[in-house]
């Protein structure tokens, strides 16, 4: 049976892991038609095509051509070239983190998608994450963060820091909910496993006073994933593998103070406009990919424009530069990695 005209057509480019289950999940997005797949590695992408009933594009420009938006899930070294080829084709562009190698490249993006009226969102996923969402409507002036981002080592982190790898998530829900300027960033991080930074710990003021302390490490023996935050009179965690988020009070009204604590709800309307993206058993990939689509469909601003992407970015080469500064202090050598992030 046909397709019904009126659904967005979308292509893939890269089809490593992140890339398939970009793949597989588009196929749920209601509004998208998964047209095809590119990967410069042809057999990978035949593989993936053939097993989702789609196309495998013979090269780039032919699968830029065949749709409306692409998710380039690619090195990121190669992602202000790709999305530069999509917007001159008149293609919407979902980058994965990090949005680009380097600020200078983001900010040529942004000038490119607002002067060829594009859609530019980057993939920030746990901005979609149901226990973000909730906490997020909850927050007000945060004082203080205290986030922690541990993983076991795996070989496609190789060639990429932890910072820009692991630590970037964070600084960007930060970023979202803190709304002021930096002020000062110190840390420190070195390689364990490999020659790349494979744990690092920053610290990050805000003009307004906010303080954050972020630690990222692909090195240890179990998997934590711990965001929590205190402002005035509260305290909230998000658990994002339960996708929920908790506010912690003091209940003053009766004879003595209680500890009360409340299940955060993310708001009804949801996010991408077409689905509500509050269900936690829902992909929080499945819901971002959404609100690309939807963002195409409406021309409507994505929820992680290119703009917070570059500021995640920028961010997170601040960490970087005095992780470098504090290494070489201690005579302590650094393989950067010029792609900084990416799909393998």
């Amino acid at each position: 049976m046909d397709q019904p005209p009126d659904l967005t057509r979308v292509a893939v480019i890269g089809a490593g892991e992140h890339g398939s289950r970009h793949a597989r999940e588009f196929l749920k997005v209601p509004g998208a038609r998964l047209v095809g797949i590119y990967d410069l590695r042809r057999e990978r992408a035949e593989a993936l095509a053939q097993e989702l009933g789609v196309l495998a594009f013979g090269d780039l420009g032919e699968a830029l051509d065949a749709v409306e938006a692409a998710s380039i899930v690619v090195p990121a070294t190669d992602h202000a070239g790709i999305a530069r080829r999509a917007f001159d084709r008149g293609v919407d562009v979902l980058l994965e983190k990090p949005v680009t190698r380097t600020v200078e490249e983001a900010n040529d993006l942004i000038e490119r998608a607002v002067a060829q009226n594009r859609i530019l969102q980057v993939g920030h996923v746990e901005r979609f994450n149901p226990g973000v969402i909730a906490a997020h409507t909850a927050t007000r002036d945060p004082v203080f963060f205290e986030v922690h981002r541990l993983g076991v080592f795996s070989p496609r982190s190789l060639d990429v820091d932890v910072v820009f790898d692991l630590m970037i998530h964070d600084l960007d829900l930060v970023l979202w909910m803190v709304k002021a300027e930096v002020a000062d960033v110190r840390a420190v991080g070195l390689p364990v496993l490999s020659n790349k930074v494979d744990i690092a710990n920053a610290r990050v003021e805000f003009h307004n006073g906010a303080v954050a302390n972020f630690t990222a490490s692909r090195v240890s023996t179990e998997r934590v994933r711990k965001f929590r935050y205190f402002q005035p009179s509260e305290y909230i965690s998000i658990d994002f593998a339960r996708r929920d988020a908790i506010a912690f009070s003091v209940d003053r009204n009766g004879p003595a103070p209680q500890i009360q604590f409340r299940k955060l709800q993310p708001p009804a309307t949801g996010i991408s406009g077409e689905q509500s993206g509050c269900d936690a058993s829902v992909d929080p990939l499945r819901t971002e990919l959404a609100a690309f689509v939807g963002s195409v469909r409406t021309r409507r601003q994505p929820l992680v424009t290119g703009v917070e992407g570059r500021n995640a970015l920028a961010l997170a080469e601040r960490v970087m530069i005095c992780i470098e500064a504090h290494a070489a202090q201690l005579h302590m050598p650094l393989g950067r990695s010029s792609g900084q992030s990416g799909e393998l």
